[in-house]
């Protein structure tokens, strides 16, 4: 897997590139946005671990360039400020997770696997078994998603969590377990990025004013049906 390492501080990019590279990683490294996207569009790594605060172009200018063309590169965003406005900002920007510095190794590699677990394409020769639920149509092969004739574009984590709902359709799902079953490791309870997500896939479902179909069970979690619980 080859990653790319994106931060202004030389100090920073050295110690990911040993940390990573000593976990079995292929690491290349950059040192601002812009060469960040260069080097992306010459030769697309894996996945991209970006720092937000750079000169010339931020981490979340190219979070957003690369969401815009329809690059789905799973993209783990370092941050600074560990406050909620940040983390949103990342998430918002089409950043797939986040970690605050100052972090630790573990945390980091953890959040690395589980992001690309997340990416791994689906088997080839896999059957496409599209699942449905209402107009609500998914399918974890193509991984088109529809409601009535109209196409909905997601991200790869808005796509990972409408797939754990449509999978349990009128199941109360909590939110510990859909953090540890989307996000793949012990998410912290007090962020919300859970929250931010869903009200993504509010938003592109219910786009044309369509009936919600995600609901929150205050407390508990989130379901799946046609009428609030």
């Amino acid at each position: 897997m080859r990653i790319l390492v994106v931060d202004d501080d030389r100090a920073v990019r050295e110690s990911l590139r040993r940390s990573l590279s000593f976990n079995g990683y292929s690491v290349e490294l950059a040192h601002d946005g812009l060469e960040a996207l260069e080097m992306i569009a010459s030769d697309r790594p894996d996945a991209l671990v970006l720092d937000v605060m750079m000169p010339r172009l931020d981490g979340l200018e190219v979070c957003r360039q690369l969401r815009s063309t329809g690059d789905d590169l799973p993209i783990l965003v370092l941050t600074a400020r560990d406050s909620v406005s940040e983390r949103v900002a990342g998430l918002d920007a089409g950043a797939d997770d986040y970690l605050p510095k100052p972090f630790a190794l573990e945390e980091l590699l953890a959040r690395m696997r589980a992001l690309l677990r997340r990416t791994k394409p689906d088997d080839e020769d896999a059957e496409s078994v599209a699942m449905t639920f209402s107009d609500l149509t998914l399918d974890p092969v193509t991984r088109e998603v529809t409601r009535g004739q109209r196409q909905i574009s997601l991200t790869r984590t808005e796509f990972a969590l409408l797939e754990m709902l449509i999978a349990n359709p009128r199941r109360v799902l909590t939110r510990s377990r859909i953090l540890e079953e989307v996000w793949g490791f012990d998410f912290p309870t007090s962020g919300n990025a859970l929250e931010v997500y869903v009200g993504y896939l509010r938003r592109k479902t219910e786009a044309d004013g369509e009936p919600r179909l995600i609901h929150t069970v205050r407390g508990v979690g989130y379901v799946l049906r046609e009428t609030p619980p």
